[in-house]
């Protein structure tokens, strides 16, 4: 049954994103008279058809994943010279240009709508003040205390845990320092505090800025809830099942996510004992970590999925009401700044200052999909907002293939006069084609590796 909600969530998502995308090609070349003969959602056998007044023919096709609007173009056959004036070879740069924007221009469009649907509720945020500091992490080194409250990064002014975490995200794979501005426990007055990092994050799978400082919010946990168990895991082998609330371990109350994470990676073939409960009441189970290599360290795993049960002090909650209009803007600085979030992600992946582990393709994509519409309506739609937006992102970049490509096919061309050569092209195409597919085949082996 999840496997089952997870693809029809995905196809439903992917669907979303495509229609939109080819949507915002379909309209503007209408607009600019250019002739559409088909507008196709999906690959493959057609499983539904049919056409409008325009005659172009609109398909539903068996393979859900992308889309493609066809135009009359000359260089894919001959056209009757009643139909040339409606070419999109015949249009002029600028019109042609417009075409090839408009469909990234929808997918940021449609993350402006997500993100607005999701602000018209208000948006809630926890104060970025430290509930714990690791003892020797770089926070305490750099002067952190339980308290301490982080009020900007490098001067952006930060009121929430997420924004803090998307201004650090910045130095991941940077060396120097970073510099933060506090304040301590019961003071108003600012101080500026400098963490000092080298290769930061580089080589990190999964990078974690906080908890890569050594710092935990003030949160209070009551229970570990246990997500997917795998079941070739040393988990599922002691009796451990999704939906299960761990709750202490070796008798001790388990205090917070790393702590746990902590003590089984320190127990690997080591018996460990688990206060577990379940609708039926509390039980012990006895459970050996199986001994795994993580980042180069030997160290124990459960084989299970871990999310937090517990409360924030609500004192550190901080909400904020939008109105109509209100959200829409709102909406429109999210969308751009999770854009620039993207883009420079991509960045430091091509530069290596990020890890080629952290691209993700279809398998992670299709298990947040589930994961997002398990966990509600807003998340569901907040996860196509990002989604639309690196599809936008991705189009724009300037490969061949992509729209991107195109785009500076143009520009050369407004540039020199003439089209680039059909021969340029052809090879540009080619060899954005095989990038593509490498990239693809390389974040599905990420994916499946990520599942071992």
């Amino acid at each position: 049954m999840d496997l089952l909600q997870t693809i029809f969530f995905t196809l439903i998502a992917l669907g979303v994103l495509v229609s939109f995308h080819e949507f915002g090609h379909f309209w503007v070349a209408r607009r600019c008279g250019v002739k559409v003969q088909r507008f196709s959602i999906g690959f493959g056998t057609p499983l539904l058809r049919w056409r409008d007044a325009h005659d172009t023919e609109f398909v539903l096709a068996a393979l859900p994943l992308g889309g493609y609007v066809k135009m009359l173009d000359e260089r894919e056959g001959e056209v009757a010279a009643e139909d040339l004036p409606h070419a999109f070879t015949q249009k002029t740069v600028w019109q042609r240009l417009a075409i090839v924007i408009a469909g990234p221009a929808a997918n940021f469009l449609l993350a402006i709508v997500a993100f607005w649907i999701v602000f018209l509720s208000g948006e809630r945020g926890i104060a970025p003040v430290a509930g714990s500091v690791i003892s020797g992490s770089l926070a305490e080194q750099s002067g952190f205390e339980p308290g301490t409250e982080i009020v900007a990064v490098n001067g952006h002014r930060t009121s929430t845990w997420a924004a803090v975490s998307r201004q650090l995200f910045g130095y991941i794979g940077t060396s120097g320092e970073i510099p933060l501005t506090v304040t301590y426990p019961n003071s108003t007055i600012e101080y500026a505090l400098a963490v000092p990092v080298s290769a930061w994050l580089r080589e990190a799978e999964e990078p974690s800025p906080l908890r890569e400082l050594g710092i935990t919010p003030p949160f209070k946990l009551d229970a570990l809830s246990l997500g997917a168990v795998a079941e070739d895991g040393a988990g599922y082998a002691a009796g451990l099942r999704e939906g299960d609330r761990l709750v202490a371990i070796d008798g001790e109350s388990i205090l917070s996510v790393e702590a746990f994470i902590n003590r089984v990676s320190a127990s690997a073939n080591t018996e460990v004992e688990l206060l577990v409960e379940r609708e039926v009441g509390q039980l012990l189970i006895s459970v050996t970590p199986k001994l795994v290599d993580r980042d180069g360290q030997q160290v124990g795993q459960l084989g299970v999925q871990l999310a937090s049960l517990g409360s924030y002090p609500e004192e550190l909650l901080r909400n904020v009401e939008y109105g109509i209009f209100g959200a829409v803007i709102r909406a429109a600085e999210e969308t751009a700044e999770t854009s620039m979030f993207v883009l420079k992600s991509i960045g430091k992946l091509v530069v290596g200052d990020l890890s080629p582990k952290n691209l993700s393709g279809p398998i992670t994509i299709a298990k947040v999909a589930g994961d997002s519409a398990k966990s509600g309506f807003d998340n569901f739609i907040r996860f196509i907002a990002i989604l639309s937006i690196m599809l936008g992102v991705m189009n724009l970049l300037p490969i061949p293939v992509l729209d991107g490509g195109h785009i500076v096919y143009y520009l050369i061309e407004m540039v020199k006069g003439s089209p680039v050569s059909d021969a340029v092209q052809i090879v540009g195409y080619k060899v954005g084609f095989f990038m593509l597919m490498g990239l693809m085949v390389f974040a599905t082996y990420n994916d499946v590796m990520r599942a071992f």
